[in-house]
């Protein structure tokens, strides 16, 4: 319902929308808005960006497929990283490629020479 205020009482007439009653919206709670308070480090952020879309091309070359349809696997570079010799993250990788029919030492071999050097991702305190 809108209502127009008399000429006399205003200068210019203004409209009021009013809800009729019986037909008022409940408040629904409003949530505040978190703040992301951790950060890393944008340089090794970028570094296993870059690491994880090289990851997924050559899966896609190794199971000869889409991104989409690469069976499910996760390979976790931080596990990579916490173990103690290369032996041991190119077997881990290895039993997770096992389903896979195409030869995998070359991508195991370039993977391990691409995480040397890398840090897990851990926050940066200020």
């Amino acid at each position: 319902m809108a209502a127009v205020t008399s000429p006399e009482s205003s200068p210019q007439p203004r409209v009021y929308f009013q809800t009729p009653p019986g037909t008022e919206e409940p408040e629904t709670p409003v949530r505040k808005q978190g703040r992301v308070t951790v950060k890393y480090d944008r340089k090794e952020l970028r570094k296993r960006l870059n690491l994880e879309e090289w990851i997924i091309d050559q899966l896609t070359d190794l199971y000869d497929c889409e991104e989409e349809a690469i069976p499910e696997l996760e390979i976790d570079v931080d596990e990579l990283l916490d173990m103690q010799n290369d032996a041991d993250r190119a077997s881990r990788v290895k039993d997770l490629l096992v389903e896979c029919y195409k030869p995998t030492d070359d991508f195991v071999t370039e993977l391990l020479d691409r995480i040397r050097g890398m840090n897990k991702l851990t926050p940066q305190k200020k």
